[in-house]
C-alpha cells in the first residue's frame, strides 16, 4: 500500500471536520500567532518539516508483515482519536474565544500532540528514520510556534489565559 493513503486522514480531519464546524473555525485554526527573533525562523522550518512530511509517504510503502505495523497502527488511530476531539473542542470556544473544555481541560495544545502521535505512527509503520527526524524537527520546531501562541493568547485573554496556563499544561 502507497504509504501516502495515510496523509488522507489527516487532511479529511484537519479540512474536511473543521470545515464542517463553520468557516470561523477553519480560518482560526489557519492563524499563526504573531513571531519574534528565532520563532521566525522555527516557523519556516516547521513549514518545510510539514510539507515533507506530507509529501514523503508518496515514495515509500506501508510495511504490513513488519512487527511495527500493530505499533505504527495503534499510534495512527490514536492521533486520529486525539485529532477529532481536539478539532471539535477548537470549533467551540467559549464566549470569549478561548478553548477551555473537552481534551483542552487536559492540555492546552491537544492538535500538536495528536499530530505528533500520528506522524510517529506513519514513521513507524513506513519503517522510515528520514520521516522519524522530520517528525523530530516538526515537534521541535511546533515548540516554538506554541510559544509564541501562549504569547498571543496571554496578551489577547489576559489574567483568563494565564489562570488556565496554571491549570492545564502545555502538553500533557
Amino acid at each position: 500500500m502507497n504509504a501516502f493513503l495515510l496523509v488522507l486522514p489527516l487532511l479529511l480531519i484537519r479540512f474536511g471536520l473543521l470545515g464542517m464546524q463553520g468557516k470561523s473555525a477553519l480560518s482560526r485554526a489557519a492563524m499563526f500567532a504573531p513571531l519574534e527573533g528565532g520563532e521566525k525562523a522555527a516557523y519556516y522550518v516547521y513549514q518545510l518539516s510539514n510539507v515533507f512530511i506530507m509529501l514523503y509517504p508518496l515514495f515509500l510503502k506501508v510495511q504490513t508483515s513488519s512487527p511495527l505495523f500493530i505499533a505504527g497502527l495503534f499510534f495512527c488511530v490514536l492521533g486520529m482519536v486525539v485529532l477529532v476531539c481536539s478539532t471539535l473542542a477548537f470549533a467551540k470556544p467559549n464566549q470569549s474565544g478561548l478553548n477551555e473544555s473537552g481534551i483542552y481541560s487536559f492540555s492546552r495544545n491537544p492538535m500538536y500532540i495528536g499530530y505528533f502521535i500520528y506522524f510517529v505512527g506513519c514513521a513507524l509503520l513506513m519503517h522510515s528514520i528520514i520521516l522519524f527526524i522530520a517528525v523530530f524537527i516538526f515537534q521541535l520546531t511546533a515548540h516554538w510556534i506554541i510559544l509564541s501562541e501562549e504569547r498571543w493568547c496571554r496578551s489577547k485573554f489576559g489574567s483568563q489565559y494565564t489562570h488556565y496556563m496554571k491549570r492545564v499544561r502545555r502538553y500533557l
